[in-house]
């Protein structure tokens, strides 16, 4: 990597991290890729317990003279993003880098490229994201999950902002404490605004990392997160942000089946309770099967599927019915300011348009 970009093309790399080890790998692709570099790397602490092993260790030696490290307050990506940005001086974008990518190695002249062909109306540039999958066997169910990453639109495990438009927009909205939607909130919010999005040259790799056998219930909790998505822009919110619906309706019916089977058995009514059972086991049993069949079939991860299917429709249902409860007044994003003027007044008639360049 070269010395910072002309001025024009300056940019700022934001990194939060959690302390893993992979910050320094990403670092040390960040510092090797061909190109311009960042005038500055911001690197966000966010980790509980900030105390552990200085995170600079994990810098290579050709950036440290160019990076900061500052406390996020463990209060998830979003807040840790807006304290990147804010802190990485007055550069004209800003790069967000999640700490488990592995940037290409022509990623810098890449970005060059990008940042140069950017529009005046032009907020954000996003990365081709790649996640490397195993060749010599089916992907296992936490893997095929990773690599909907591929598909992400505006996804902040590379994605270029413009600093004006963070600044008009306000940045990420905090009250998503997950790494999960936060993108997609701030991504429309921009496109509300009157800006554009548009897809990159650069290529990032995004590995599959570790996870323990219960990583698709921890997941669940992101429902949370949908039910705010939908307060903050309505029902349409899915096509927008080109986002999967999911399977949200069949693990509610399924949960309510459950629970009529037990309320069935508990009360006496054996005829309830045998119709609830019945509709929970084919509805389980269909789950595990899709999941299943895709998948390598090896014996753990046919117990793991097993397992899951029956606990992830409930553990759905439960944070579909908090984020009802905690996001229940908070109001659409039309009933707000915008944040800011657009860069330029649309043509009658034009769409706003996707990061694929599609108008919606």
């Amino acid at each position: 990597m070269t010395g910072p970009a002309a001025p024009g093309g300056e940019y700022a790399v934001v990194v939060p991290t959690l302390g893993r080890p992979t910050l320094g790998v990403c670092l040390r692709a960040l510092a090797e890729a061909d190109g311009p570099g960042p005038a500055r790397v911001v690197v966000v602490d966010d980790r509980p317990d900030p105390a552990g092993a200085p995170l600079t260790a994990a810098v290579p030696p050709s950036l440290r003279t160019r990076t900061l490290v500052v406390p996020g307050g463990a209060r998830g990506p979003a807040a840790a993003r807006n304290a990147g940005w804010r802190a990485a001086g007055d550069v004209p974008w800003i790069v967000f880098l999640d700490d488990d990518v592995v940037p290409g190695p022509t990623w810098a002249d890449d970005l060059a490229l990008d940042l140069a062909g950017a529009g005046v109306a032009t907020a954000g540039i996003t990365a081709r994201i790649e996640v490397p999958l195993p060749a010599d066997r089916p992907p296992t169910d936490w893997e095929r999950t990773t690599a909907g990453l591929a598909a992400a639109r505006w996804i902040t495990a590379d994605m270029a902002y413009r600093r004006r438009a963070l600044e008009a927009v306000g940045g990420f909205d905090e009250r998503f404490r997950r790494a999960f939607r936060e993108d997609a909130d701030l991504a429309l919010r921009v496109l509300d605004a009157g800006w554009t999005l548009s897809e990159g040259r650069r290529t990032t790799a995004h590995p599959v990392r570790q996870a323990g056998r219960w990583v698709s219930v921890r997941l669940q909790a992101g429902n949370a997160d949908d039910v705010l998505m939908t307060r903050l822009h309505g029902r349409g919110w899915w096509r927008r942000a080109g986002a999967p619906r999911g399977r949200l309706p069949a693990h509610l019916a399924g949960t309510a089946a459950g629970l009529a089977a037990v309320a069935g058995a508990l009360s006496g009514r054996p005829a309830v309770a045998a119709a609830g059972a019945v509709g929970w086991l084919a509805g389980t049993t269909e789950f595990a099967l899709a999941r299943i069949l895709p998948g390598p079939r090896t014996r753990d991860e046919v117990v793991t599927m097993a397992l899951t299917s029956a606990l992830i429709p409930p553990a759905a249902a439960w944070h579909w019915l908090r984020g009802q409860l905690v996001h229940r007044a908070a109001p659409p994003r039309s009933a707000r300011r915008s944040g800011g003027p657009a860069p330029e007044r649309r043509r009658r008639g034009q769409g706003k348009r996707t990061d694929r360049g599609a108008a919606v």
